[in-house]
């Protein structure tokens, strides 16, 4: 399906800067002196070797593979780490992660009402930064890590303790940040789509969201299988539709009025008019034919480039 002279592209005049409080996500403290080595058995990405000036985006999954939750995960101290998710997942996500505490000196909470958490966008990102996704620097109590960009321009996730100042910058509307974000190509897990898919079918593994070298944690065999047998049908991809698209929403293909052939990530309002999302849906779907929002016959969503090489074009 051809990805030329389609709409749904960045508007002249974008707000190129400006910083956005970011109500819908929410933090878990993971406390102790076994908090990494806790977390290494239960997400997708090797916390056991994560440092000070690092973070990582990493999955929570089922037995089967499929995710729960997704967060970004960064150490605050050596027996501290933040887990930044939806915050509509944080309680249920909590709760069966405590459950596989056990013996660990591991003490695992909600922290949401002790941090704030801002999007950074463009010259409002700090230039001491560095330019690598998931990097973090440390500005004072605050904590900053760089998310992939979107439209080129440069994005971080800020956090620190409630008592801290607020970034400088401009105010940005929080529905352009959920844009950029989907732009991004970087899909987060939210309630609507609670265990719909393995890590791969929202193209975690390209970008940087499973280590496959790491120890077992829950699904570990079926993300491993889909990655290493061939046997992932599905993928994340961007689209514009001129109607209104939501999380968890069925995507259709012409050729199948029956089954639907994919899912909505995220949508947010693109500021020239209509929606842009992320879909992950059955690669032979977007290979030809026309995709619609929630029937066959219902409004055309147009395939726009993904922002990002898959790593197994890499």
């Amino acid at each position: 399906m051809s990805t030329s002279t389609i709409p749904g592209s960045a508007p002249q005049g974008l707000a190129t800067s400006g910083v956005t409080a970011l109500q819908h996500l929410g933090v878990i403290r993971v406390a102790g002196e076994d908090a990494a080595r806790f977390l290494q058995g239960q997400l997708t990405q090797d916390f056991a070797l994560l440092g000070l000036s690092e973070a990582r985006l990493a999955a929570f999954c089922s037995a089967k593979g499929r995710m729960q939750a997704s967060f970004v995960g960064l150490k605050r101290s050596h027996d501290e780490i933040l887990l930044v998710c939806s915050r509509d997942l944080l309680p249920t996500t909590l709760k069966r992660l405590s459950m596989f505490v056990l013996r660990a000196k591991a003490r695992l909470s909600d922290a949401s009402d002790a941090f704030r958490l801002f999007g950074l966008v463009g010259a409002a990102v700090p230039p001491a930064l560095p330019v690598a996704a998931w990097s973090q620097w440390r500005d004072g109590e605050a904590s900053v890590v760089r998310l992939y960009p979107a439209e080129g321009l440069a994005r971080a996730l800020w956090l620190a303790p409630g008592a801290a100042a607020q970034p400088e910058g401009e105010a940005l509307a929080e529905p352009l940040w959920q844009w950029l974000d989907v732009r991004s190509g970087v899909g987060t897990v939210s309630q609507p789509v609670y265990e719909a898919f393995v890590p791969q079918m929202l193209n975690y593994e390209s970008v940087g969201g499973v280590n496959f070298k790491k120890g077992c944690y829950p699904g570990q065999e079926v993300v491993a299988r889909s990655q290493f047998r061939g046997t992932l049908k599905r993928r994340a991809y961007v689209v514009h539709g001129d109607a209104p698209l939501a999380s968890g929403q069925e995507v259709f293909h012409s050729g199948d009025a029956e089954q639907a052939c994919g899912t909505v990530v995220q949508a947010a309002p693109n500021p020239t008019g209509g929606f842009d999302a992320i879909v992950s849906m059955q690669t032979s779907a977007a290979a030809q034919g026309s995709l619609h929002a929630g029937s066959a016959d219902g409004p055309t969503l147009h395939l726009l480039p993904l922002p990002y090489p898959l790593l197994e074009d890499i």
